[in-house]
């Protein structure tokens, strides 16, 4: 099918374009292949904003291959949502590789791994079919689980497994689900589904395929309790800065992506908006207070991807037009201050030779870029005024005055704010000469470059939101002239009684050095699994009494 304005055979080229591009650059001289990737994805953003234009122009459009009929065939399908997510992924996955441009990892091997990876994760946003999507997430699980392990040392390695495995597990979850889908109704296509789910004899036989489906949907986003392989994942040691910032800032999402679109398929016959929201809620709280134990700075900040998608879940699941937006904003933001953070976090580990925060003083004298862009990338993540998490987080509450939904953002909020206050002692202290010790490499210029134009990003996102999301969702965002004063002086006391809290109490507590992970073994991991989908089972069936 194609839609008048756009030649839709591009819509592909957003899905095998980067495999394509990958595998040519495993088989070419590693100087030739950087150059080729590097300049492929500068074409593919180009190519992302120009199938964007075209969707502002049309609406939703769609690509059925092979001429199969719609029920049967392989179809791409792009909407403001999907599209928006293909855009963020183009310019996180461009801005990534330029930063790791000269890092020792950037051979033939990681170039075709890393660049299939985007191709993957477009066509997750991308594909309209249930089992395509099942392939999909497969191939990016293996993929994904490669990249952990890249450097091949122990710790890697372990991680790595332990998020195949579990992954694994949770896609036989989803794969039964969709089995079952499919005998109930005879469609595997989303679309299609919508259409015929609110008019199904039998809607009590579309609980268990729901809820098969679901607790894969809520391992991905790293829900309470399904998170504890995402620190392992984002936080290991030893895997490439890029890798991090993109499976934190990025892939984590398709799992949210998946969960909502989930959600509006099966909304006619069965409604855990509200079981959801406690758990956003929850997975906020116990994230932040487990970043808050951590004293490895890439865990700190992989443990607040925990709290930050629990917020996200909150904003999805009000019930509020103006929060789900919100949240979809905050996805955007998310990918962007969490992705510098990560990407500067590698630049300080490489410099200082450790991950140890309390060994980590004055980055803002030793590494101005980097400290400055750090900074910028709080500020959004916190929340503060003229920065974009201040306007995302300002939607999800709208409607929550006076509910216990308000007290329990502002809580949130605090968590975040108060554990990175303890990160953010890293950038101050006397200058320090990390580089004298051995094995020290100079910083590259470019990476720290790229890491605070995405900082400044942070920074333009909150001061021209309202134009920002006018052209993104068609709804203008931003913080009210009456409000504004009322939301700073909240974030100013905030920032005070964290500021009090940590330096006067905290700071002296021996758990805020202990590097608490919180750890379960494979066994356990897929225990929870089991209990989640019990509880989630339960809870439907007694709903739909």
């Amino acid at each position: 099918m194609e839609t008048e304005g756009l030649t839709m055979p591009y819509l592909i080229w957003l899905v095998v374009g980067p495999v394509w591009i990958g595998t040519l650059a495993l088989l070419l001289p590693t100087r030739l292949s950087r150059l080729l990737v590097t300049l492929f994805r500068g074409v593919l953003f180009a190519l992302s904003v120009w199938v964007f234009l075209g969707i502002r122009q049309t609406g939703m459009v769609e690509q059925t291959l092979g001429n199969w009929p719609v029920f049967a065939a392989i179809t791409l399908r792009a909407d403001f949502l999907a599209i928006d997510l293909i855009l963020l992924t183009a310019l996180v996955y461009a801005l990534a590789g330029l930063y790791e441009w000269n890092r020792a990892e950037k051979d033939r091997l990681f170039l075709f791994l890393f660049t299939s990876m985007q191709g993957l994760i477009n066509g997750i946003f991308l594909s309209g079919d249930l089992f395509n999507l099942f392939v999909l997430l497969e191939v990016a699980t293996l993929v994904n689980s490669v990249l952990i392990m890249f450097k091949k040392d122990s710790q890697a390695m372990y991680d790595g497994l332990i998020y195949l495995l579990v992954n694994t597990v949770s896609m036989s979850f989803f794969l039964m689900g969709t089995g079952i889908l499919y005998k109930a109704t005879g469609l595997l296509d989303l679309k299609l589904l919508a259409g015929q789910i609110p008019g199904h004899p039998d809607p009590s036989s579309l609980l268990l395929p729901y809820v098969f489906l679901m607790v894969a949907a809520s391992l991905k986003s790293a829900l309470m309790p399904l998170f504890s392989w995402l620190p392992k994942a984002h936080g290991t040691p030893s895997a490439p800065s890029a890798v991090s910032a993109v499976l934190s800032g990025i892939y984590v999402k398709s799992g949210v992506y998946l969960y909502e679109r989930l959600q509006t398929v099966f909304s006619p016959v069965v409604d855990t908006r509200e079981l959801f929201l406690v758990l956003g809620f929850i997975t906020a709280v116990v994230g932040f207070i487990l970043a808050l134990m951590q004293k490895d700075i890439k865990l700190i900040l992989a443990y607040h991807t925990v709290s930050q998608i629990g917020l996200i879940m909150i904003g999805l699941n009000q019930g509020s037009e103006p929060a789900s937006f919100g949240a979809f904003y905050h996805i955007i933001n998310h990918a962007l201050f969490k992705s510098t953070l990560f990407l500067a976090a590698g630049l300080i580990i490489r410099r200082y030779q450790t991950r140890n925060l309390f060994e980590i003083k004055g980055v803002f004298r030793t590494m101005p870029l980097t400290g400055a862009a750090t900074a910028l990338a709080i500020l959004g993540i916190t929340g503060a005024p003229f920065f974009n998490g201040s306007v995302s987080k300002y939607w999800i509450g709208y409607g929550s005055t006076g509910s216990w939904l308000e007290y329990g953002l502002l809580l949130i909020n605090f968590g975040t704010i108060l554990s990175f206050t303890k990160f953010s002692t890293i950038l101050f202290g006397p200058k320090a000469w990390p580089g004298k010790r051995k094995g020290i490499h100079t910083t590259d210029l470019l990476s720290e470059g790229v890491v605070l134009f995405m900082g400044i990003l942070c920074l333009l996102g909150g001061v021209f939101s309202e134009s920002l999301t006018t052209v993104l969702f068609g709804l203008p965002m931003s913080i009210g002239a009456t409000s504004f004063p009322t939301k700073t002086l909240i974030f100013l006391l905030l920032v005070i009684a964290a500021a009090a809290l940590y330096f006067g109490l905290l700071k002296k507590r021996a758990w805020l050095k202990s590097s608490g992970r919180f750890e379960l073994t494979f066994n356990g991991i897929v225990a929870s699994q089991a209990g989640f989908f019990t509880f989630l089972l339960l809870y439907v069936v007694w709903q739909a009494r």
